[in-house]
């Protein structure tokens, strides 16, 4: 019986969709039975928050107990902040469960999680130096910046330590940790791809010919780059998605003179057929993605893609199959009019992602993992 520990975010995101999806894995491709133990930041409160931050968690004994009652023999945690902290990792270990953490994002050094702010990567916070996201106010609030940073500073050793083995979505990921000065030396770490379902039907663009992007609407995702790309190449452009930036968007669209679409945020059936029906998907991030799902969830389904050349995109997509420059419009609208309905590309793309991404791919490294048995030559 594996036990999920997750304390979900004030505005859901594809981290929570992720969790979802590796659950529903552990029951019906790994055939164990699952449980998820939750808190939510939205029903928490700023000042238990910021009690649970500065503690190393609440009520760690309710994690325990439900290892125990569950007979729980791993504990996979996701994000524990603020709510759970390093304290249920250790209670959990002691109760007699593996514990695995499960780290999507750079939460351990970064308060933000996305190593991102004023349009650009940052890397200012490093190890336990998290001051300048204090000074920089990064979380929105002096008081929730500061409970953030003197949390992380405290407890990030202590969270490391209470791990079996820790959980990256990427190389890159991995990396990255190390260079933000988290002591991973010595330990478990593995590369975990979420899983993505590959579709049964064949790709089939519509003949509107349109690019999409489905994302999130804030500024490191780029969406304004592909607003001015799809201009340039004079594509029609759906954006899935909704976010702090839409009515900025909105305007650049409106300013521009493209064929624009806002979808708003769309259930998955809907942006299946969106994107189904879609001759080019782009993924314009200007920030360090640890992962890519918007890039792999499109390869998957066959269709062609283009990418910034950041973070672990380039995992997933190889430079001639359409990476360039975070940024730069120019360059994105040159590569947008070459994959556009490029069946080959997009063939080339399903393939790769079959192979790291799919839930069988996916369920057979997740069950080593929980066995504690090593990765088998060249996986």
């Amino acid at each position: 019986m594996v036990l999920f520990l997750h304390n979900r975010y004030r505005t859901e995101g594809g981290e929570e969709r992720v969790v979802a999806d590796l659950l529903a894995l552990v029951r019906g491709r790994i055939g164990e039975e699952a449980l998820m133990l939750e808190r939510d930041s939205a029903g928490l409160g700023r000042g238990r928050a910021a009690a649970g931050l500065l503690a190393g968690g609440l009520s760690p004994d309710e994690v325990a107990a439900a290892v125990r009652q569950q007979g729980a023999r791993v504990l996979h945690a996701h994000n524990l902040l603020p709510a759970f902290g390093w304290r249920a990792l250790a209670a959990g270990r002691r109760a007699g469960a593996r514990v695995v953490l499960h780290l999507h994002q750079y939460r351990l050094v970064c308060a933000i999680g996305v190593c991102f702010r004023d349009g650009q990567e940052c890397t200012r916070c490093h190890g336990r130096n998290t001051l300048p996201g204090i000074r920089l106010n990064c979380r929105g609030s002096r008081g929730e910046a500061l409970a953030y940073g003197t949390a992380l500073a405290l407890w990030q050793r202590r969270t490391v330590e209470q791990a079996d083995v820790i959980v990256v979505p990427s190389a890159f990921a991995a990396g990255r940790l190390r260079e933000l000065g988290v002591p991973l030396e010595g330990r478990d770490v593995r590369v975990l791809a979420p899983p993505v379902a590959v579709p049964a039907g064949q790709w089939q663009p519509d003949g509107a010919g349109y690019a999409l992007v489905a994302s999130r609407l804030s500024v490191e995702k780029g969406v304004d780059v592909a607003i001015e790309a799809c201009a340039i190449a004079g594509m029609p452009l759906a954006i899935a998605g909704e976010g702090p930036q839409r009515g900025q968007l909105e305007r650049l669209a409106r300013a521009g003179g493209g064929d624009v679409r806002f979808l708003g945020p769309v259930g998955r059936e809907e942006l299946e057929r969106v994107r189904a029906g879609a001759a080019v998907a782009a993924v314009p991030s200007r920030s360090a993605e640890t992962f890519g799902l918007a890039l792999a969830e499109a390869m998957a389904a066959g269709v062609p893609a283009v990418a910034s050349r950041v973070g672990a995109l380039p995992e997933l997509l190889d430079d001639e199959d359409g990476l360039v420059a975070p940024g730069d419009a120019v360059a994105l609208a040159s590569a947008i009019q070459a994959r556009a309905g490029d069946g080959g590309a997009g063939a080339r793309g399903r393939a790769r992602v079959l192979a790291s991404c799919s839930p069988d791919a996916v369920a057979a490294r997740l069950a080593r993992i929980y066995d504690g048995s090593p990765e088998p030559d060249g996986a």
